[in-house]
């Protein structure tokens, strides 16, 4: 498909899902490139509407783009600035959840655009970093968030039941923001440890140890719940607020949610990740 796919001929009802925090999110080598492993999370979404009309934009809910942005992002596409949209966010923006890139996307197929290297290209001219949620299987993508390259291709993650919420202030992702840890060495061990959900958990976890000895130290209780609880690890918004759980399908224990309740989590949610 070309970069500029043709636009549809009918308005969309669209929902993207989201992610939930990254598995991974880091450097490859001190001055390599930032790169990350997506945590889908089907749960989120965001929804865009299109009808016939002049352009407008209209956001019932948290507000993820002005209308001169949407406008703007769709002109980088090659798409008309024509259309009445609808955008509705399930996730709060800042949260480390892809409510940016998510409407983005939602946006660009509600109006036609379906060529997912087309989305992308356009999301880094918008908005300067984002995570692979334009593409089908996201996580199967060792990904340049800050170059919106596909750097790797992977074997689909462990299955886990992730229990998550928002932890701290909301914080929207600065692409000028360079610091990351290095995690080449956990990249290289992520494809063979997608087959073991234990040792993909580890990786998660050390890959959020990184980031919070960086940017939070010593003031993140996510680790601590993981290990009262009995998950097999944690995962992070890297540059956000999203804070997951990684457990075994079947064994979250009833008390963990009002745990992370109790801890001050906010907009707490169970999914299962890892399944197509």
């Amino acid at each position: 498909m070309t970069p500029h796919a043709r636009p549809g001929p009918a308005p969309g009802d669209v929902r993207v899902a989201a992610h939930f925090g990254e598995f991974l999110q880091g450097r490859l080598g001190p001055d390599g490139p930032v790169a990350l492993v997506t945590l889908p999370c089907a749960a989120l979404a965001a929804h865009a509407t299109r009808r016939p009309g002049p352009f407008a934009l209209h956001q019932p809910g948290p507000r993820a783009l002005t209308a001169m942005v949407a406008a703007r992002f769709l002109a980088a596409l090659g798409l008309p600035r024509r259309g009445r949209f609808v955008l509705r966010l399930d996730m709060p923006p800042g949260g480390g959840a892809g409510a940016s890139t998510a409407a983005r996307v939602a946006l660009a197929r509600a109006a036609g655009q379906r060529d997912p290297d087309a989305i992308a290209r356009a999301c880094l001219v918008s908005e300067g970093a984002l995570d692979p949620v334009m593409f089908a299987a996201p996580a199967q993508r060792l990904w340049a968030s800050r170059a919106a390259r596909t750097l790797a291709l992977l074997p689909p993650p462990p299955r886990f039941d992730v229990l998550g919420g928002f932890f701290g202030p909301m914080r929207r992702t600065d692409p000028r923001d360079g610091a990351f840890p290095d995690i080449a060495d956990l990249a290289a061990a992520w494809p063979a440890a997608c087959a073991q959900p234990a040792r993909a958990a580890e990786l998660a976890s050390e890959s959020a140890r990184r980031t919070l000895a960086l940017r939070r130290p010593g003031a993140d209780p996510t680790e601590a719940l993981a290990r009262r609880f009995g998950a097999l690890g944690f995962a992070i918004g890297h540059t956000g607020a999203a804070r997951a759980l990684l457990f075994t399908p079947g064994t979250v224990p009833e008390a963990a949610r009002s745990a992370m309740r109790e801890a001050g989590y906010r907009n707490i949610l169970c999914f299962r990740t890892g399944e197509g």
